[in-house]
C-alpha cells in the first residue's frame, strides 16, 4: 500500500489537529489537462469554485498556488485524490501522489489528500441540475470538482 507520509503531507486526522485557528483552505482537482481550484471560507463552513488552471510545468503550477494562497489567506491544502472505485490505487492516484508531494516540499503548509471518489461524477451531476448549457458546464467542471471535495474535506473536519 502506498504511504502517503511525505514532507507536508499528513491524513486528514493530523490536517484536522493542525486546524488550530480555522483558516481559509484550497481544494485542488488534478485534471489530466486542466487543474480545478476551490476556496473556502474561514470558517471552513463552504467550498466555493474559484478558477480553473492550464495543465503545464509543476513548476509553474507551484507560482500560481502561491499566488493563490497569498492572495486569499490559505492555511491548507486539499487535493482531490482518484481512488479507483474498489479502494486500490492505479495511475491517476501515482501522478496526483507525486505531484501533491512535489507541491508539498514547495509550499510550506499542511496537505493532504482526499478521496474523491464520485466528486466530479457529483460536481457535474450537480450543475447538470442548473439549467447551464454543456460547454460551459464542462469549463466549469474541473472548480466545481475541487469544490466538491473541498467541501466533503471541510464536512469531515467540521464532524
Amino acid at each position: 500500500s502506498l504511504k502517503y507520509k511525505i514532507y507536508n503531507m499528513i491524513t486528514i486526522e493530523e490536517f484536522k489537529k493542525k486546524q488550530s485557528v480555522r483558516s481559509r483552505l484550497i481544494g485542488i482537482d488534478l485534471g489530466s489537462k486542466i487543474i480545478g481550484i476551490a476556496v473556502c471560507d474561514q470558517n471552513q463552513k463552504v467550498a466555493t469554485p474559484f478558477k480553473t488552471l492550464n495543465r503545464n510545468k509543476l513548476s509553474d503550477l507551484v507560482l500560481e498556488l502561491k499566488q493563490i494562497i497569498e492572495e486569499n489567506d490559505i492555511g491548507g491544502i486539499v487535493i482531490g485524490n482518484p481512488i479507483n472505485m474498489d479502494g486500490s490505487f492505479g495511475k491517476s492516484s501515482q501522478s496526483t501522489h507525486d505531484i501533491s508531494e512535489y507541491i508539498s516540499k514547495n509550499i510550506n503548509l499542511p496537505l493532504c489528500l482526499w478521496d474523491e471518489r464520485l466528486s466530479t461524477v457529483g460536481a457535474f451531476n450537480l450543475t447538470s441540475q442548473l439549467d447551464v448549457n454543456v460547454n460551459k458546464r464542462e469549463k466549469k467542471i474541473d472548480q466545481n470538482a475541487a469544490a466538491f471535495i473541498l467541501q466533503g474535506a471541510i464536512d469531515f473536519l467540521n464532524n
